[in-house]
């Protein structure tokens, strides 16, 4: 474990490249019947001969439709075409964090009845249950829409959970490694250190960069500044939201831009919001912006009924015809719903479509299913075609769960070094939660079916303590009555040890739903403060969701010795964190967000700024904005164990000089002879950012009696005052194992037209001159960048 690399805080950087190499032996025989092109007798038709380039071959499939059988393209659940031997094809499946039955594409009424259940993304950004056994079986296809890598910006958002968190770096990082493992690429690793450069390919040329191809296919959602469901009279249908250029460029672009540029993602799904007042998925700019900028090569797939939005719910058009017309010219190639189905036809018959318009979005759809081999005869002939159930549910795929539900797993509080227990001292244990004896929840959205006889919390914990009482306290998560407060009264005065379990489920934040408040819900506190009245130790609190919640009553209690936060963690959620509480794993996930105080919910959810503006008292958003008090700070976890930090080495002063280009060598010297005091350089007057970067070493000291996985987290901010400049930024992350009172290093890259800049109110990325600090911790040092 100690070699693998991890994405901080309560996230796992991907293990899909590791896991997909497992699951080529030791397969069960493949059900013969899957339907697929290029079965003999249609085996002879151009689009089916292999050694052709696969632009020809998606041309070739075009040509032999008709009209009518074109449109019938245009939707996720696409016609089969009989008389040339081409079935039915079902895009839309979902793989969140494990085979979730979402989507129509993925079924569990067949040989595979179950997936293993991985924990949610904000838990962990883990590995998926392996979905190409399933397609071998006809019960999934091979286009799947995930991540979800929008930046969960309001803590009251509803879909949070399905995200790596608030920070575009690390969203980045994300996207780029589940993109590559999912798709078949080799997984960057590392520090999470996210390099922006455009890796143009052509198709014509043969597969993917000369590969044998896709894979799976990956969907990089939802495109663009979408992060918001119901609150108030906005809703996700009809929201425009207003974003700066400056927030557009350094906040809500990067995520996207990453997964295209490095992770090569071969799917792009387009939001129902509006931004700045264009639909998303009829803004040609933006779409386009993916192609010709940063070199996307995949289909563009409409969010569920966004096509629909543009005219019904946006208002953008006059009619269905024109939402039509404005999503297939914006670059929109399929529509997830029946509008193009229904609409493409008039739309066609009003002038408002062309022919070629329909064969443009075709052939990025056809490209990708040729890609994925999907035209290539015979798949269990294939690279992939041995994978059958045995590849489904299997000893790794559930270890790796434990391990990402360990990983991802937060301590918030240990008082007095409370946790971990010695189950030997221990004869009784009151478990009290809704949630506390239930495994149904532990998912959290995009959830598939699970037969892995996952362990609920009460039962993880009767794993090491045999006498271990169950009271759900309240009847529900919402808890809107006491009544079921007597018997978890009742329980806890008996009890040596008290573990409540309170938090949020699907029933306060989902998709559709965002949270008013950020207090528990109902008489949650009242239920945690008359427990902690009577115990006979301080308790231990467990809360469960995905969103912030204010814990200050609880933070400020001495009554509540331990608080972890679990979020939705899976089928083995129950099993890793008895592990810690009993000091069997050491905590070291951290906050991947974060966790304001209640006042937080005084600023409007639709206001998408991310910087504090005093004069209307807005503060800000996120760890880079935000200028509140918080709960708890992004980044922020215990240890069973203490840590200190050495910046071992680092440059103390770079030159710019040699990377900037003659031209702007001259306007540099004109505005200094001037008189100019120049304070900052514009990003894209650097010629070359390669001389500039550098390594820095650091070193972390396990200074106590427990050995652990730490999460090292190295920022970036500038010392002097620059307007719209973040308070600090990651610029790189690493997990290592240490050992008891020894010390661990790793190493940084750090490039400074990259780490150290940020946007201006142009949008436009400038490097500010003058001293920046690299700051670990406690620990800082300066970098002063000069001319």
């Amino acid at each position: 474990m100690s070699q693998w690399n991890f994405l901080f805080s309560s996230i796992i950087i991907t293990f899909l490249y590791f896991n997909l190499n497992l699951f080529l032996t030791n397969s069960e025989t493949i059900v013969k019947n899957l339907e697929y092109p290029c079965k003999p007798p249609y085996n002879s038709y151009p689009f089916c001969d292999t050694s052709l380039p696969i632009t020809t071959r998606a041309q070739s499939i075009i040509s032999h439709l008709t009209l009518p059988e074109k449109i019938q393209q245009l939707c996720n659940n696409a016609s089969g075409i009989p008389r040339l031997g081409i079935p039915a094809y079902e895009w839309w499946s979902e793989s969140l964090h494990g085979i979730a039955t979402n989507g129509p594409g993925i079924t569990f009424n067949g040989t595979i009845q179950a997936a293993t259940s991985f924990p949610q993304v904000i838990v962990t950004a883990s590995a998926f249950n392996r979905t190409l056994a399933m397609y071998n079986v006809g019960q999934a296809g091979l286009t799947f829409w995930a991540p979800n890598i929008n930046i969960f910006r309001d803590p009251r958002w509803g879909r949070g959970q399905e995200t790596p968190g608030e920070d575009p770096m690390v969203a980045s990082a994300f996207a780029v490694d589940f993109v590559r493992g999912f798709q078949r690429e080799k997984a960057s690793g590392g520090g999470g250190n996210v390099k922006r450069v455009v890796r143009k390919r052509s198709l014509s040329d043969g597969d993917d960069d000369g590969n044998e191809g896709l894979m799976l296919s990956a969907c990089c959602k939802h495109m663009i500044a979408y992060d918001l469901e119901l609150w108030n009279n906005f809703a996700r249908y009809n929201f425009n939201a207003v974003v700066t250029a400056q927030d557009m460029q350094d906040t809500y672009q990067p995520p996207f831009q990453s997964c295209i540029q490095q992770g090569k993602a071969s799917c792009l799904m387009c939001s129902y919001n509006a931004v700045n007042g264009i639909p998303a998925c009829a803004d040609k700019e933006l779409l386009q912006k993916a192609r010709n900028d940063w070199g996307f090569e995949g289909y563009i797939t409409s969010d569920c009924d966004a096509v629909a939005t543009i005219f019904e719910y946006q208002n953008y058009t006059k009619s269905p015809e024109d939402a039509v017309a404005i999503a297939l010219k914006s670059g929109t190639d399929i529509n997830c719903g029946t509008y193009m189905l229904f609409n493409t036809k008039s739309a066609i018959e009003q002038g408002k479509v062309q022919e070629m318009d329909i064969d443009k979005a075709l052939l990025n759809l056809f490209l990708v299913q040729l890609r994925l081999g999907l035209f290539n005869g015979d798949p269990t002939k294939g690279p992939y075609g041995k994978l059958g159930p045995k590849d489904v549910c299997s000893t790794e795929h559930k270890t790796l769960a434990l391990e990402a539900a360990r990983q991802g797993i937060v301590l918030l509080k240990n008082r007095n070094k409370f946790l971990p227990f010695n189950k030997d001292s221990i004869s009784s244990i009151a478990v009290i939660g809704p949630l506390a004896n239930n495994t149904s929840k532990m998912g959290g959205g995009y959830t598939g079916t699970n037969l892995n006889f996952p362990k609920s919390i009460f039962e993880g914990l009767q794993a090491y303590v045999k006498n271990v009482n169950y009271a759900p306290g309240c009847l529900a998560v919402s808890c809107e009555s006491t009544s079921g407060f007597e018997e978890a009264i009742s329980i806890a005065k008996d009890a040596d040890i008290v573990v409540i379990v309170a938090g949020l489920d699907l029933s306060q934040e989902t998709e559709d739903h965002d949270r008013y408040s950020l207090l528990l819900p109902g008489f949650q506190s009242k239920l945690i403060t008359t427990i902690a009245a009577i115990s006979k130790k301080p308790l231990v609190l467990v809360i469960t969701g995905g969103g912030p919640i204010d814990l200050s009553m609880a933070n400020g209690d001495e009554r509540i010795a331990s608080i972890l936060w679990i979020g939705y963690p899976g089928e083995a959620g129950g099993n890793a964190l008895a592990e810690i509480i009993f000091g069997d794993y050491n905590p070291g996930g951290r906050l991947p967000l974060t966790w304001y105080p209640e006042a937080f919910t005084s600023v409007p959810m639709n206001d998408m700024n991310m910087r504090a503006d005093p004069s209307r008292d807005y503060p800000g958003r996120t760890y880079r904005f935000y200028t509140g008090k918080v709960v708890y700070g992004f980044g922020y976890g215990l240890s069973f164990t203490n840590y200190t930090y050495k910046l071992l080495n680092a440059p103390k002063q770079l030159t710019l000089s040699g990377s900037i280009s003659p031209e702007s060598k001259r306007k540099i010297q004109l505005q200094i002879g001037e008189g100019y005091q120049l304070d900052y350089i514009n990003l894209d007057e650097v010629e070359s950012c390669n001389s500039l970067k550098f390594n820095v070493q650091v070193s972390v000291m396990n200074e106590g009696e427990m050995d652990g996985s730490h999460v090292i987290m190295l920022y970036s901010r500038v010392t002097n005052e620059h307007a719209g400049a973040p308070r600090k930024q990651l610029i790189g992350f690493d997990r290592v194992q240490t050992t008891s009172y020894r010390g661990t290093e790793s190493s940084f890259l750090v490039d400074p037209c990259n780490h150290f800049s940020f946007a201006n109110e142009h949008g436009k990325r400038i490097l500010p001159l003058g001293d920046h600090a690299l700051v670990l911790e406690d620990q800082e040092h300066i970098v002063s960048i000069q001319i």
